[in-house]
């Protein structure tokens, strides 16, 4: 049976996957130990999400609580599966530029190190399967923040005159910034992505996205920016706005829209591709715009603080260009705006409670 494997299966985008491929008829076979509890507590546990797709797809899905880090227990289960393995979805990782300070070996053990094991699993236990990898726009570090900005009143913008007003392309330099830890070790993967395609021919393939969202996601004050905000206005509960005036911009790409670029991916592979992917033009705020779009979704009030510290390596304006993308595979479309998003994220929280 044609089988696709999900790494981080129980997250946001990794489940997001399962769903997906589950319903096209695949057997969907997840990868997920709930790393997640353990970097940022028990209220970031995946654990929910993950039961909730047992039930719903019992026959289609099985789980393996296997760590990207085990080489072994991830070879054994590329050899378990190698005859059947169509595509491999690498959704798992350290998602905190925060949190990687605090412990920069785990970070790259996990980030860059799990890439690599699956990596070579694939290429010994199923070379024509295809591998998508979900990267970060913090690959570049605090490069965009020497775009050509302009402070307007509820928001820093791109000068018109730039040529990016698009936003920012693959073409965008690597070196020479500040990453975090998050940054380097989401580079290496990266890097090594497109390398197995380029040296061993796998048909591989690196989407690095702006901020990824959706009503799966197991919000946390360290990761997940949109539906913990979400989150705490709901429920009362004080936000805090790190730096530039809370004027930063960030594009948001729904995960949904993101597994449907995958499809299109899927279906005619390249080897060693690169994709910026991200809401855009289309889709896109400033933290107060997103407070002020929350309040008016949710009906409620924003308890905001203010902190002039901003976060190191946090990208003042980061709109992502999808124009490679799209060139490539001009079927794909997102189908939801920012209300939409911020909609489905309320819903899905206030679904998850009642639950």
């Amino acid at each position: 049976m044609a089988t696709v494997v999900v790494t981080g299966s129980g997250g946001l985008v990794g489940s997001e996957a399962v769903r997906f491929f589950a319903a096209q008829g695949y057997h969907v076979v997840g990868v997920d130990n709930d790393l997640r509890s353990s970097f940022f507590g028990r209220s970031a546990s995946t654990l929910w999400n993950r039961l909730r797709l047992q039930q719903e797809f019992a026959g289609r899905y099985r789980h393996y609580h296997l760590d990207v880090r085990d080489r072994a227990s991830i070879e054994n289960l590329f050899r378990e599966f190698s005859g059947d393995i169509d595509l491999i979805v690498h959704a798992a990782g350290q998602p905190s530029p925060d949190w990687s300070a605090r412990d920069p070996h785990t970070d790259f053990a996990v980030n860059a190190g799990g890439t690599l094991t699956l990596l070579e699993a694939a290429r010994q236990f199923t070379p024509g399967a295809v591998f998508l990898f979900t990267s970060s726009s913090k690959v570049y570090g605090d490069r965009p923040n020497r775009l050509p900005l302009v402070e307007a009143d509820s928001r820093w913008e791109i000068d018109p005159s730039s040529g990016l007003w698009e936003g920012i392309d693959e073409t965008m330099p690597l070196d020479d910034a500040r990453h975090t830890p998050f940054g380097a070790s989401k580079a290496a993967a990266d890097l090594m992505v497109q390398e197995y395609g380029r040296s061993f021919g796998l048909k591989t393939a690196v989407f690095r996205c702006g901020c990824l969202t959706g009503p799966a996601h197991s919000a946390t004050r360290q990761h997940g920016f949109l539906s913990y905000l979400v989150q705490c206005v709901r429920h009362g509960e004080p936000y805090t706005v790190f730096g530039y005036k809370g004027k930063q911009v960030r594009d948001h790409l729904h995960a949904a829209d993101l597994v449907q670029a995958f499809w299109h991916f899927y279906r005619a592979p390249r080897c060693g591709e690169v994709y910026n992917l991200g809401g855009g033009r289309r889709c896109n705020c400033s933290v107060i715009e997103a407070v002020r779009l929350c309040e008016e979704v949710t009906g409620c009030p924003a308890r905001v603080q203010h902190s002039e510290e901003n976060r190191p390596g946090d990208h003042v304006w980061y709109v992502s260009d999808a124009a490679k993308f799209r060139a490539h595979y001009p079927a794909w479309a997102p189908a939801y705006d920012l209300r939409a998003i911020v909609a489905d994220v309320c819903n899905g929280q206030a679904a998850r409670k009642s639950a």
